[in-house]
């Protein structure tokens, strides 16, 4: 197998599960806006939330989502400052276990590693750094202060310039098909589909790669680590 010489990451829903995220900061926000509510109705509640938030995501204005959620059900308490309240609590939202924390560590011991990610600077670091992932990534490429954002190829250039690695030496790996698959192909890596739930690809993006676990990763090392 050809020895690559670096892994790029997408970070939501690829490093970090942003869905369990979004369950969390759901709660915060129904605690806070609604009292109490019984499980059926949390379930509902939940479902329409993650709808306006899926139509959202990726936009800096988290107003509309939660707009949008209230005029469905409207709260009991008002929600002040929605965007400061998004800002403040979804970072903190997110974990990332110690695992996938080692094997991070274990895959920068073979090949260089960075993250590119869409969206804002502040939330973007601010997840980061509260799970830590700083202390395995120096090379963290971030849209708004690219001024660039997946699938445009460029800010997949622009990290590999950082790490002075060619395309063709290089794997991304992302859960997007068309942000990080098809993106990444386009600026000559190979495409690695982080796909856990094991999605139908509809698509005509054509994965280099498909894994369901970050495990199989271990796949792309030299051989000596696996003995």
């Amino acid at each position: 197998m050809r020895k690559y010489k670096a892994m790029l990451f997408d970070l939501d829903d690829t490093l970090l599960d942003r869905n369990q995220a979004v369950d969390n900061i759901f709660h915060i926000m129904l605690e806070k806006c609604y009292g109490n509510v019984d499980n059926a109705m949390k379930m509902e509640m939940l479902r329409a939330f993650k709808k306006y938030d899926k139509r959202g995501y990726g936009v800096s204005d988290k107003t509309v989502v939660f707009g949008s959620f209230f005029d469905e059900f409207p709260p009991v308490y008002q929600l002040t400052q929605i965007q400061d309240f998004w800002n403040l609590h979804f970072p903190q939202c997110f974990s990332i276990s110690e695992h996938t924390v080692h094997l991070m560590k274990a895959i920068k011991e073979h090949m260089d590693i960075a993250i590119i990610t869409n969206g804002t600077t502040h939330r973007q670091k601010a997840k980061i750094m509260n799970t830590r992932l700083h202390e395995c990534f120096e090379t963290i490429v971030i849209s708004e202060e690219a001024e660039l954002v997946k699938p445009d190829k460029r800010i997949f250039q622009l990290t590999l310039n950082k790490l002075q690695v060619q395309p063709g030496d290089a794997l991304f790996v992302g859960d997007d098909l068309e942000k990080d698959i098809g993106g990444s192909q386009d600026a000559g890596l190979k495409g690695i589909w982080f796909n856990p739930s094991g999605m139908e690809n509809d698509s005509d993006i054509k994965p280099d790669d498909e894994i369901q676990s970050l495990d199989e990763l271990l796949h792309y090392l030299t051989p000596k680590l696996l003995t």
